[in-house]
């Protein structure tokens, strides 16, 4: 084949691609946030750098600072939950149930849940599948360098899906920034 016919038969095998499989990509692409690409390209440099972990380009973590306690951040969590209005739903405390059956210590590991129910409720009408992501959780892991913090990337859930319709919108940007508020506090000790 010449050169020519090279790109003829590329163009064409290009236009079947497209054709076959572009309209449902595209059509979903006018549905998207605007920015969702932006967000989706993140989420794939986070996966590469986490050498194909999926919950590296899921997640958000920060370091815990030197000198803040597990208490500190457990404090920090319920003050910013109260001055944001979101409920705490719960704790657990999954480093002292290992140590109550084996009579062993274990690394910290303590999962603490918040929710605000009225933007859960909206959030899974429209979308069912969004139950699976409820509650939001802020997980406080001990590792061999000191405490960790670690939440789902809340930009994926508002920034990447469909079009969130207002209110909603702005209600799951609240969440959104009470969950990175919490986290960014937490880790710095900021009471």
């Amino acid at each position: 084949m010449n050169p020519i016919q090279r790109l003829v038969t590329a163009a064409v095998a290009a236009l079947v691609l497209v054709s076959t499989t572009g309209c449902g990509t595209l059509g979903t692409i006018g549905k998207l946030e605007d920015g969702a690409a932006a967000e989706a390209g993140r989420m794939w440099d986070r996966w590469i750098d986490g050498n194909g972990d999926i919950a590296v380009a899921t997640t958000w973590e920060r370091q815990v600072k030197a000198g803040v306690s597990a208490n500190d951040v457990a404090e920090i969590l319920k003050q910013v939950a109260v001055e944001r209005n979101m409920r705490d739903v719960g704790v657990l405390p999954l480093s002292k149930e290992l140590e109550a059956r084996s009579g062993k210590k274990e690394k910290h590991l303590t999962v603490y849940s918040y929710c605000s129910p009225a933007t859960a409720r909206k959030m899974v009408d429209f979308s069912p599948h969004m139950a699976a992501y409820l509650p939001c959780r802020i997980s406080v892991v001990e590792k061999d360098d000191g405490l960790w913090l670690y939440t789902l990337n809340m930009d994926m859930m508002v920034k990447m899906g469909r079009k969130l319709p207002s209110p909603l919108k702005e209600e799951a940007m609240a969440v959104r920034d009470t969950i990175f508020e919490m986290m960014e506090r937490a880790s710095q000790g900021q009471f």
